[in-house]
């Protein structure tokens, strides 16, 4: 079946198009036609919904979610992938990574296994549902210094047997890792897992600059929500930070939820890796959408009031949802939708190297659509043409 959504503007997002039409097929998913009414046809046999003054924009990425709707990822079970993939769907987000904490090995093992047959039957279900692309490990390959709320008895050394234990149970779907590049055997790791794909984000860390640099030559292209959990800037002894906000060849992410890192400083952010590299996650855990209580991060709990998430007097995760971090962008630093849009978007998808069907609306690409107001908020999620 086809369906032809048409609306005020889309935002590809690095164009903006007028009086748009976006023509999908819903049997295999995929955007068959996008452009200005005046220059695509709806045809004859399609469904028309027409959205008004709403915008179109390709369906939120999150490569940083512990969980939501009260159940944590590392439960690996369906259903509760699937409380979790629905709740998230309706704030724009359309593909995710399922995202480790540090954890005793064995229980990281079976969540590494449950959540990678997950990835495997990405699609099979046809509801809106949020899909999982691949996994994020952050952790224990971090620094015991900058752990913040990961366990320090679980954190282990950077070592090639273990990844590889890691890369099994998987069945070969870890496509974030999180690492601290002052770790012995840093580098080696890194530039293994880089081999198959996996995506080295610098993170956790107390790295002075000259490891964050050899770790960047061995291959490590991302940093983890950046300034959080971070050895802090110096303007004598940069450090990881300074390296991360200065290094061209890096891509950042941060939480912006005006509780981890400050407005002011979000700006300083997006000055420096500027709508090309700036990625924007959640690191959100299973209170999100929940009301005031105790909640599963990993292995443990953590007390959630308001929009702050403390164990121990440290922030844990977030209970940021994605299109409100888009808003705050908008608000904090004053960047349009558009702008705002690409850090949730074409930005983590190439970073994920998915760009060539996700994270824009071209031909040809994913039927992965969001219909936002013109402040941002979501009116529908349509995930691979379903939604509609």
């Amino acid at each position: 079946m086809q369906i032809a959504l048409t609306a005020a503007t889309a935002l590809s997002p690095l164009k903006s198009i007028p009086h748009a039409v976006v023509v999908f097929d819903t049997d295999d998913g995929t955007i068959i036609k996008i452009g200005p009414r005046d220059a695509v046809e709806i045809p004859t046999a399609a469904k028309h919904i027409d959205f008004g003054d709403a915008i179109l924009v390709p369906g939120f990425i999150d490569i940083h979610i512990h969980g939501g709707a009260g159940h944590d990822v590392m439960e690996g079970d369906a259903s509760a992938l699937a409380a979790v993939e629905s709740s998230i769907a309706r704030h724009g987000v359309t593909s995710y990574c399922p995202t480790t904490v540090t954890a005793p090995l064995d229980k990281t093992l079976a969540s590494l296994e449950k959540l990678g047959r997950a990835v495997k039957e990405n699609g099979r279900d046809r509801t809106v549902r949020a899909r999982p692309v691949g996994l994020h490990l952050e952790g224990p390959f971090i620094s015991s210094a900058k752990c913040g709320v990961h366990p320090v008895q679980d954190i282990a050394a950077p070592s090639l047997e273990l990844f590889e234990r890691f890369w099994a149970a998987s069945q070969g779907t870890i496509r974030v890792m999180t690492i601290a590049p002052e770790l012995p055997n840093a580098a080696e790791l890194i530039r293994e897992a880089t081999t198959r794909g996996v995506r080295a984000s610098l993170g956790h860390s107390n790295a002075e600059s000259a490891p964050t640099k050899s770790a960047i030559d061995a291959g490590a292209r991302h940093a983890t929500h950046t300034f959080n959990a971070m050895r802090s800037l110096n303007h004598r002894d940069p450090g990881i930070l300074g390296v991360v906000l200065s290094d061209e060849r890096l891509s950042a992410d941060i939480i912006v939820d005006g509780i981890h890192v400050a407005p002011e400083i979000v700006k300083i952010f997006l000055a420096a890796k500027t709508e090309e590299r700036a990625v924007l996650i959640t690191d959100a855990i299973s209170a999100t959408g929940m009301p005031d209580g105790r909640y599963r991060l990993g292995t443990f709990e953590v007390e959630v009031k308001g929009a702050t998430c403390l164990l121990d007097g440290h922030l844990a995760g977030s209970v940021l949802t994605m299109d409100a971090a888009v808003r705050n962008v908008m608000a904090f630093a004053q960047w349009d939708l558009q702008r705002s849009v690409r850090l949730a978007t074409l930005n983590p998808a190439r970073l994920l190297g998915i760009d060539d069907r996700k994270g824009s609306l071209e031909d040809g690409k994913d039927a992965d659509i969001v219909v936002l107001s013109a402040s941002g908020q979501v009116i529908r999620t349509i995930v691979g043409g379903v939604g509609t």
